[in-house]
């Protein structure tokens, strides 16, 4: 009998070292897949391995970058070929966060922006800033309660549907169906400041709307963002029509990738 025990005993020790060490795989390669029970997933992921390991050891595994300055990291995702998240190194649970408001709060989504050379690195091609897309879920369409931006490539299809926007005067909204989805559309000339996304939706919402049900998404508005600035795409739960999540315009297969 205790010769039984024995075997059953060495039996879970080398289940249990054969899953540490999957995790341990998974974790090197940089991408992280999260239980979708857990809403505090990504948190644990950014807050309690990422940083600390940046600060100690000068290495943000499994994250891609830390960067402390900014206050963000940069993590691959495991769902999609090139898809990134940019996350606070702050506790901030998302969209309807006040502080992410604030003069002076930082600058998420021109990180964001600056993290779609991962996605070139990752796919070994440039993509034009029309086909980069930045995305982040209301409260009720998303799984983890910690901000999170989807840096990733945009479909084909919605890149030319937006074509006609990408001339407009700044600060114009204009409605327009995508996907079958009711979204106004924007074009900001910078990404911070009063161009940030964030602020740029919530000076324009009515006052029965809310922060916490609006989606939005940023992409390229030309060639040349510097000359052209970007397209601010947004809907909510609170518009006949609309809807709390804009992900499905991004393509996480990276079609248009493929096809240079």
């Amino acid at each position: 009998m205790p010769h039984v025990f024995s075997a059953v005993s060495r039996s879970r020790s080398a289940f249990a070292a054969l899953f540490v060490a999957l995790i341990g795989a998974l974790a090197a390669t940089g991408c992280v897949r999260l239980s979708a029970l857990d809403a505090n997933g990504l948190w644990k992921v950014v807050g309690e391995q990422c940083v600390p390991n940046a600060r100690d050891r000068g290495d943000p595994g499994p994250c891609t970058t830390v960067d402390f300055q900014k206050r963000y990291a940069v993590l691959k995702d495991i769902n999609g070929r090139a898809q990134y998240l940019l996350i606070p190194t702050d506790r901030v649970s998302g969209i309807e966060s006040a502080e992410i408001l604030y003069g002076g709060s930082p600058e998420y989504w021109v990180g964001a922006w600056a993290a779609g050379r991962y996605v070139d690195a990752k796919l070994k091609a440039t993509l034009a800033p029309t086909q980069l897309g930045l995305e982040i879920n209301s409260s009720q369409r998303r799984s983890q309660d910690q901000l999170h931006i989807h840096v990733d490539c945009m479909r084909n299809d919605i890149a030319d549907a937006l074509a006609p926007y990408r001339h407009d005067t700044p600060g114009t909204w204009r409605w327009t169906t995508l996907d079958g989805k009711r979204y106004r559309v924007t074009r900001v000339t910078r990404l911070d400041d009063g161009g940030n996304p964030f602020r740029v939706v919530a000076r324009d919402l009515g006052a029965q709307q809310s922060m916490a049900v609006q989606t939005i998404l940023v992409t390229g508005a030309g060639p040349d963002t510097a000359r052209d600035g970007w397209l601010v795409v947004n809907s909510g739960l609170d518009v006949e029509g609309g809807t709390g999540t804009a992900e499905g315009l991004l393509d996480h297969s990276c079609a248009l990738a493929r096809a240079q």
